[in-house]
């Protein structure tokens, strides 16, 4: 466990690191350029507009974390050119969220949010997923069945389920309401705030319901590993 905390300790540090060095306009406009291909200080100086001692101190500080590395022209060795380091830019996006051997999406009534929600996991995301609610209602909403159709969903229309009927050792529970958050409590997985479009009924609401959710299994998705 104590090696486990210091490696991510160690991890977080390299990437602070890194994004401190990306924090300056001229440095991150170097980095741009350099991921599209290699080029020399002088051509660097000339595409950023700034004094050579100047440029000298951005490559040195990007070189220290490790970002870029120099080699010299095959053709005139007094000339050097400047490259990305192989996975500089690997780890700048945050970390992974953790592990999971299924995915839970709970809401209240288990009639809408919880039920797209999962809908968007299972066409993501090998991770097998599931939906509950802590007070299920008799049915899945029409205006979500609906809006699943319009986005070209899948969606297992089941009749809705109580949490504490599914639940089991490992899920990693996404809670998407906030009255069911607020219920349950922090359960160690994720909450996402999303407005109830059950309250309105417009298929504008359940559009935005199923935009926003989409959005967050996307950036889910590749963060969280399978058990």
């Amino acid at each position: 466990m104590i090696e486990s905390m210091n490696a991510e300790r160690a991890t977080l540090e390299w990437r602070a690191a890194r994004h401190a060095a990306l924090s300056d306009p001229s440095r991150l406009r170097i980095v741009d350029l350099l991921s599209l291909g290699d080029l020399s200080p002088s051509e660097l100086q000339a595409r950023l507009g700034v004094p050579s001692n100047l440029l000298a101190h951005h490559l040195r500080t990007l070189e220290t974390t490790g970002m870029l590395t120099r080699g010299r022209s095959e053709a005139d060795r007094r000339r050097s050119y400047v490259r990305l380091s192989p996975g500089a830019l690997d780890d700048l996006t945050p970390g992974a969220a953790g592990h999971a051997h299924r995915v839970v999406f709970v809401c209240t009534a288990n009639s809408a949010r919880s039920q797209l929600a999962a809908a968007l996991w299972r066409r993501a995301s090998p991770i097998p997923v599931a939906s509950a609610g802590t007070r299920p209602a008799g049915r899945v909403d029409p205006g979500a069945v609906a809006a699943a159709r319009r986005h070209h969903l899948a969606l297992h229309a089941t009749r809705p389920r109580r949490l504490a009927d599914i639940a089991a050792a490992g899920d990693f529970v996404i809670t998407v309401c906030d009255q069911a958050h607020e219920e349950l409590g922090d359960l160690g997985g994720l909450h996402w705030s999303v407005p109830d479009p059950v309250r309105t009924g417009a298929d504008d609401a359940f559009d935005a319901a199923v935009t926003t959710l989409a959005g967050r299994v996307d950036r889910l998705v590749p963060r969280l590993a399978s058990t």
